[in-house]
């Protein structure tokens, strides 16, 4: 008799995203059926009541209803992975030895782990493991977290494509009227330049304050790009960067930032 194959959902908000694990899942695990991705939480509900799929893979956080919300009325019914950018959910879940999760961006080999598993839970025709208890405490900390957390990607057009550039990637931003030049390294460390429809003035709110700081009213670094500072006159200061030529201004507003530089 034929095994039947199995059959997966994939629900983020970020339709690049769900296109980037569809994509790896296509590699780790090729006999996978992909038969529905969801934009939310009521989505991947909805979809997974029709379609019942094996696998569930979940981004933690998503508008309305939250991907662990969806998980726990899946139950017991699917195997559920959380994939998600917030490592303080993920590594609780797991050192409590509960769920499966990627951490956003996903990386074939942790992504080719998760599947073996998966697989021989499927073979071995394993019940989904019970994770409600679990589930409602993180769904608790969701629910009760006082401020949204830090913009952790860039929708950013290079040309006459849109790509996503992770936070980490990023050396600077430069705001360019009422768009934002984006100075970022790509996976080789080459440096380029992408554009973001939306004013720096919106961007500076969303971004990691221990990682990002305003040093000049047109211009944002990343602390971790630093190679050094040189002070100027009239208490000002110039940015080095490592890995780039530019060299940004720090006006006298935010020269304080690197008075123990």
């Amino acid at each position: 008799m034929t095994a039947k194959q199995p059959t997966a959902l994939i629900a983020d908000d970020e339709p690049l995203l769900r296109d980037a694990l569809a994509r790896l899942l296509g590699t780790a695990w090729p006999t996978l059926a992909i038969v529905a991705q969801a934009r939310n939480g009521r989505e991947a509900i909805d979809q997974f009541e029709a379609l019942q799929p094996d696998v569930c893979f979940l981004d933690v956080q998503m508008p309305g209803t939250t991907g662990v919300e969806a998980a726990r009325h899946i139950g017991r019914r699917a195997h559920v992975v959380f994939v998600t950018a917030f490592d303080r959910y993920a590594v609780e879940a797991f050192a409590q030895g509960a769920l499966d999760y990627l951490v956003k961006p996903v990386e074939p080999k942790r992504l080719a782990e998760t599947v073996a598993r998966i697989e021989e839970r499927l073979r071995a025709a394993q019940p989904a493991i019970d994770t409600d208890a679990l589930l409602q405490k993180i769904a608790a900390q969701l629910e009760h977290q006082s401020a949204p957390e830090p913009l952790r990607w860039f929708r950013a057009s290079v040309g006459q494509t849109t790509r996503l550039i992770a936070a980490e990637a990023v050396d600077f931003l430069r705001a360019e009227h009422k768009y934002t030049l984006i100075a970022w390294r790509d996976d080789a460390g080459e440096p380029r330049e992408a554009v973001v429809r939306t004013p720096l003035k919106e961007l500076v709110t969303q971004l990691d304050a221990s990682r990002f700081a305003q040093v000049h009213r047109a211009i944002v670094v990343n602390l971790s790009s630093v190679a050094h500072v040189t002070r100027g006159d009239n208490d000002t200061a110039e940015i080095h960067l490592k890995r780039r030529n530019d060299v940004l201004p720090v006006s006298r507003s935010f020269l304080h930032l690197f008075k123990q530089m």
